[in-house]
This record gives C-alpha cells, sequence and structure tokens, in this order.
C-alpha cells in the first residue's frame, strides 16, 4: 500500500529544503497528535538516524513510557541534494508490521514556490496518514512565512538565545522554531550541562558568567501552577518564579544593555473574576492569590527593566496543545460523549495556539521595537460554552452534559476551581494588535482542528 500527497507552499525550494535540513524541523513539523513523540532528529537528509518513542507516559518519578521507540534510517541511496531525500523504520515491531518507507521530496513550483511531496509505502491505511500530512505542510508554511516576516528585508541576524523551561510544552516548541530560524539555542539546565548548548543554572545562585555571549534570555521555567491550590502549593508556585526571576534579571542588568530579557507571565495577573470587562495590557492587576503571585513574578524583572535592558512580559493564556496542558484530556472526555460546558458556561476563557505563542516569543526575541507587557492570546476570546461546542464540532462529538459547577473544586479544591477552571477573563492583545501582529489562528475552530488532527490536505498555501 502507498500514498502519494503534495502540497504547493509559498517558499522558494531552497527555502524549503534548508527548513528540513534545521535542527527544530522535525520536532515542528511532528502532529501533537500522534501517539510517538520526537527524541532526536538526524543530524543528516542523507544518513541520519531520527527516533521517536511513546508520546504516554506510567504516573511516577521513573516516568517510564509505553511500548517500544520508532528508529528511522536515512538511506543513501535515495539522497538527491537539495531535491530528495528517504527514510525507513528499522526498529521492531514497528518495521515487520508496516514496512514503512518514505520518500520526502522538495521541487521547485511556478512563481517561487516550493512543491513538497510525500510518497510512503506501508501497510497503514492513507486515511490515517492524511491528517499527519496535513499538519505538516501547514506547519512549514506558516513557519517559513513567520520567519520570513520577521526577519525583515536584511535577513536579519543569527542570534544566541538561552532558554529556560526548554523542555516543556512551549518551550520545546520555541526551541525547535528558533532552530529552523536559524537561531543558536543554549538550554539553561538545573542538572549537568550536556554539550556546548547547554549550560547549567542554579536557581539559587547563577553561575554569574551565564549569559556571557547571549543575546536574548527567554525565562519560561516555573512550577506548573496547575493543582490544589493548599498554601503549601502556592508557596512552591511563587518561590520557583519570584527568586530565581529575580536573580537573571539580576544577571542582565550586569550585562549593560547586551541581553534583552524574555519572561514568561500570566493572564491570572488581572484576577479570576473579570466579567465581560476587557482586559487590555493597561488594566491593573486584580485581587487574588494567583494574581498577587503573577505580579510580584513580573516585578521580579525590575533589576533588568531598571537598566539599559529591553525587558518583554508575556502574560499568557490558556495554551491549546494537543501536546499537553489541559486540551488533551478535555478531547478525551470530549471523544466519550461526556463533554460538556462547565457551570454557567458564561465564563470567558482567553486562549492561545501553541504555535501563535511561539511565534510571539519569536518575535520578541528578534523585534527590538517590542518592550513591555504583552497579552498572549489570540483576538477572539470565546465563552466557555462557546468553547465546548466548537471542540465537540471538531472531534464531531455531542457536549450536551453539562459539567456541575462544583465539580472542579473535587479535584483542585474551592480556590483552585475559582482561580483556574471557573476563571472569568476577557483579554485583548491590544499591543499586538497595534503592531499588526499576524495570527495563525485568530478563530478556534481553525486552532482545534490543527492541533488534533482535523485538517484535510491542501493543494496550496
Amino acid at each position: 500500500m502507498s500514498i502519494d500527497l503534495s502540497c504547493t507552499i509559498r517558499a522558494g525550494a531552497d527555502e524549503a529544503w534548508d527548513y528540513l535540513a534545521s535542527p527544530g524541523a522535525f520536532v515542528r513539523i511532528s502532529p501533537p497528535f500522534m501517539p510517538l513523540r520526537p527524541v532526536s532528529q538526524a543530524d543528516s537528509l542523507r544518513d541520519g538516524v531520527a527516533v521517536l518513542e511513546p508520546r504516554s507516559a506510567l504516573p511516577g518519578p521513573l516516568g517510564t513510557r509505553f511500548g517500544p521507540r520508532w528508529v528511522a534510517q536515512h538511506d543513501p541511496a535515495g539522497y538527491v541534494e537539495g531535491e530528495r531525500f528517504v527514510d525507513r523504520c528499522v526498529s521492531q515491531p514497528y518495521a515487520g508490521l508496516t514496512g514503512w518507507v518514505h520518500e520526502h521530496t522538495v521541487t521547485a513550483g511556478p512563481d517561487g514556490t516550493a512543491v513538497l511531496g510525500d510518497r510512503v509505502r506501508a501497510r497503514v491505511p492513507g486515511p490515517l496518514l492524511s491528517p499527519v500530512f496535513a499538519y505538516r505542510y501547514r506547519q512549514m508554511a506558516h513557519d517559513l512565512d513567520r520567519i520570513r516576516r520577521l526577519a525583515g528585508p536584511d535577513g536579519g541576524r543569527a542570534l544566541t538565545v538561552a532558554v529556560t523551561g526548554a523542555s516543556g510544552l512551549v518551550g520545546t516548541a520555541l526551541c525547535a522554531l528558533l532552530g529552523v530560524a536559524g537561531h543558536r539555542v543554549i538550554r539553561l539546565v538545573r542538572g549537568a550541562a550536556g554539550g556546548v548548548d547547554e549550560r547549567r543554572w542554579d536557581t539559587a545562585d547563577p553561575d554569574p558568567t551565564l549569559l556571557d555571549g547571549v543575546d536574548v534570555l527567554v525565562h519560561l521555567a516555573g512550577a506548573s501552577i496547575a493543582g490544589r491550590f493548599t498554601d503549601h502549593h502556592l508557596a512552591t508556585v511563587r518561590d520557583s518564579r519570584i527568586g530565581p526571576t529575580r536573580r537573571l534579571a539580576e544577571l542582565v542588568a550586569a550585562r549593560d544593555g547586551a541581553t534583552a530579557m524574555v519572561s514568561s507571565s500570566a493572564i491570572g495577573y488581572y484576577g479570576a473574576d473579570c466579567g465581560d470587562r476587557l482586559l487590555t495590557e493597561e488594566a491593573g492587576p486584580g485581587p487574588g492569590p494567583l494574581a498577587e503571585i503573577v505580579a510580584e513574578w513580573e516585578a521580579a524583572c525590575e533589576p533588568a527593566r531598571s537598566s539599559r535592558a529591553r525587558v518583554v512580559t508575556m502574560r499568557t493564556g490558556l495554551v491549546l496543545s494537543g501536546a499537553g496542558g489541559m486540551l488533551p484530556p478535555l478531547a478525551a472526555i470530549t471523544r466519550t460523549g461526556l463533554g460538556g460546558r462547565l457551570g454557567s458556561g458564561r465564563q470567558w476563557m482567553s486562549w492561545i495556539a501553541l504555535d501563535d505563542l511561539t511565534d510571539i516569543y519569536l518575535r520578541a526575541v528578534v523585534d527590538p521595537s517590542l518592550t513591555g507587557t504583552v497579552n498572549a492570546v489570540a483576538p477572539e476570546p470565546v465563552t466557555n460554552a462557546r468553547f465546548t461546542r466548537v471542540l465537540g464540532s471538531v472531534l464531531h462529538r455531542p457536549t450536551v452534559v453539562p459539567v456541575p459547577g462544583f465539580a472542579p473544586g473535587l479535584v483542585l479544591g474551592s480556590r483552585g476551581a475559582d482561580e483556574l477552571a471557573l476563571a472569568d477573563q476577557r483579554v485583548d492583545p491590544a499591543v499586538l494588535r497595534a503592531v499588526d501582529h499576524p495570527f495563525r489562528y485568530p478563530g478556534l475552530r481553525a486552532a482545534l482542528a490543527h492541533e488534533l488532527g482535523g485538517e484535510k490536505v491542501p493543494a496550496a498555501l
């Protein structure tokens, strides 16, 4: 059995080939709805090896994963520089079960476009593969478009970007995007550094030379906010952010303007019960434990802000990704037919697609004019009832069973339910609107379809 697919994208053939050969490309074009996730990218399209592993992990500290790894060996016999490469599965039991051989081609199309081609010979039903390639084509086309737009007329320059939280959901996607955009990524890790592209980061006492040679620091690390809002949990969330952020800001300040700082934050800053009030970056902080923590978190950047450094603070909304966060469990519940609005369903949800969030971070890295607070949310917030209906429509499932308002409290506690599950925040990305920032997914339906495998292969993008 074989499947042949192709898509024309607005990019030169050389540009498309260079993208596929760039560090980070394998992560960028691997769909989050696949049961396997990328572990390592081939270091050569000619004869390298790429590895994927099962996405689901067993509970517990070991994080053991179900099932064997998928190992793809690139075949030198099928390689033509700039035009074609071939990979075949060589690991069992997948090799025996599927006989997987995948030929990738890039050819020049009309008017400076590139035609991406994929021929798969495998014992796998074609309909199962179509959403995978729909995702890959759209992701690659959008990535190249955003990189081109942000590079400017001179093509931009390669930057050295240090990233904390690089292994998290946002960090993994962002580091991959920075890689295909041609920037060098240095991961700041808490354990031993594993090569020239990692540096050990002691959160309590960072090395004074930690940011030497770094153009931009992207600070994403912090304990998960999700959980029961006990005093212990809130202290853990606070302590993982305030002190480490302040110490990093002091290092940035010591660089005397040579390093910019882009720090994550959260729309929890505005408080949990905001009703229909439209919240721009000019709105003040709200009440509640989470708002207090976020305000302190942002204030911890002050040493860098008071120096000559450019500082950007990202107030992030609900991140939608098929690879993690709240969307996979919500989708799983909805697929059973038991999904429904939460409580009244009137509460506002200010969301953002993961790829739009990484685009905003990329802009913050490369655009010297972007500074201050940025609401990192999509331009079209929705009510919980609307979100539920759209999710059900994308998954072709009914959403008629409402979830009682008290139910989240059973998991999160009453404070956690009010601050997270039942939060009512209608947030507007006014700063991004003012600079005409392009969103890949301004509307919810397209974002959910992309993340959950609901797209069809387009002829052109």
